[in-house]
């Protein structure tokens, strides 16, 4: 009999965070997001307005569909052959389901590739909460499981890789050339990730790095891309902060830096989201709505660069990374290591620190 811990693996699952697919699903979403936070109704009906804005429909869902899609072709053409499912946190297709659905077809050594770059908690640390809660449904939902286990392997943190940054290059260069031709050269670089509570990221990240992981890589990541598009200056900042008033979250936000460079003279603005693959809610809402009505007000030109989730590099750096492990790469990647079935990485790494967070 194969060893279970040496067997090949034999399937890939993507999982992402979900999003409502109608206006019905919003405010059931918007729960299972909060779920034990005590977050107000009020604050989500508040939340669930920006979905209604685009029919109660997130964006996430398609993309992440499209991802699969390009990701079996892309399988496929590299003679790797592992069927490719999709499951998520906090809508359908459940990752409960999804766990289920793969150990009845028969697979028990499964990659799972997360559609967030990033060390923290919710970048990193729930995705493997998300695997473990998967498959203790598993257990209970078949108990033929417990005897005939199932391994479930996150892959790990892809921030730096090189095609993420070549691909996030090329749309920041792309999204500097839709502004007008006046403000090219001298319009302000600048880029974007979602905010969380400072003293989470204050204390994620491994004690020899100093902690702050999620922020130190947004912030390397940033000057990688902004390095490879031969930009010499930029920013960082936040957006899509939540949670009570009085807990401090990572600043600037974007809004209000907009403001600010106007102030200082900038004559327009590339706004990158650099902490982002795809176009979901957070960054039609946060970028392409409230920070782009505020250039509009203060007659600054902005464009917003491309996501990387929908260049052809992104999907393939996880068949690389699907490939690396398949040929037995190390598990001791950050993010990865010790983390087969949800079992947390290195010492530190991601604290169980829980945002407040709605969307």
């Amino acid at each position: 009999m194969t060893d279970p811990g040496t067997a090949p693996f034999d399937a890939v699952m993507v999982l992402s965070f979900g999003g409502p697919d109608g206006p019905d699903d919003v405010m059931p979403f918007l729960e299972n997001v909060t779920r034990g936070r005590g977050v107000p109704r009020e604050r989500l009906a508040s939340v669930a307005e920006h979905y209604m804005h685009f029919g109660g429909v997130s964006p996430i869902n398609r993309l992440n569909l499209d991802i699969i899609d390009r990701l079996r072709t892309a399988l496929r053409d590299n003679a790797i052959d592992l069927p490719v499912f999709f499951g998520n946190r906090n809508w359908h297709p459940m990752v409960e389901d999804t766990v289920v659905e793969m150990f009845d077809a028969g697979h028990r050594r499964v990659l799972v590739f997360p559609t967030s770059a990033w060390g923290g908690y919710s970048g990193c640390a729930q995705y493997h909460e998300d695997i473990g809660r998967a498959l203790s449904a598993l257990a209970e939902r078949r108990p033929a499981s417990v005897d005939d286990p199932m391994t479930l392997r996150k892959l790990p943190h892809y921030w730096d890789r090189p095609e993420m940054i070549e691909a996030g290059a090329d749309a920041l260069r792309a999204a500097r050339e839709r502004l007008p031709e006046d403000v090219r050269s001298t319009a302000r670089v600048v880029f974007t990730a979602h905010s969380v509570p400072s003293a989470a990221d204050a204390v994620a990240g491994p004690p020899a790095e100093g902690g702050h992981l999620y922020s130190r890589q947004v912030t390397a990541a940033s000057a990688a891309v902004a390095a490879a598009a031969g930009v010499d200056d930029h920013d960082v900042v936040w957006q899509s902060r939540s949670g009570p008033p009085q807990v401090p979250w990572l600043e600037p936000d974007i809004v209000d830096h907009l403001e600010a460079i106007h102030a200082d003279g900038a004559p327009g603005a590339v706004v990158a989201p650099v902490g982002f693959v795809s176009d979901h809610l957070e960054v039609v809402w946060d970028l392409d709505t409230e920070a782009a009505e505020k250039a509009d007000e203060l007659g600054m030109p902005m464009a917003r660069a491309a996501t990387v989730g929908t260049d052809p590099r992104y999907v393939s750096m996880i068949v690389e990374l699907i490939r690396d492990q398949l040929a037995g790469a190390s598990t001791e990647s950050t993010g990865m290591g010790c983390t087969d079935n949800g079992r947390r990485c290195v010492e530190g790494c991601c604290p169980l620190v829980r945002p407040q967070r709605p969307s």
